[in-house]
């Protein structure tokens, strides 16, 4: 498949925005659903959950401090393939 560079950001968009989407869902039914449930367990437990510690520059005039953190979940992957679907479909109609 040929994507053009528009195309590309696009998708990153895509994707971003549903793994937004999805994150607050799966927490959204994490907060709903009871402690222990294996339903909760199964889609809002985190999967990937990759974590840089924070990393300080310190320029003697200004310190900045780095870090990243990412938490995905079943429900999170879903969103993702939801928005890619759609991204599909919006660029099939739109030729």
């Amino acid at each position: 498949m040929h994507y053009k560079k528009s195309n590309l950001g696009i998708l990153l968009v895509f994707v971003i925005i549903g793994l937004l989407i999805g994150s607050a869902v799966g927490e959204l039914l994490g907060s709903i659903l009871p402690d222990g449930n294996v339903v909760e367990m199964f889609f809002t437990r985190p999967i990937i959950r990759p974590h840089f510690g924070p990393a300080t520059l310190n320029l003697i005039v200004a310190s900045f401090t780095f870090g990243f953190s990412l938490k995905m979940n079943i429900i999170s992957v879903l969103g993702i393939i939801f928005s890619v679907v759609l991204l599909r479909r919006y660029l099939f109609f739109y030729r």
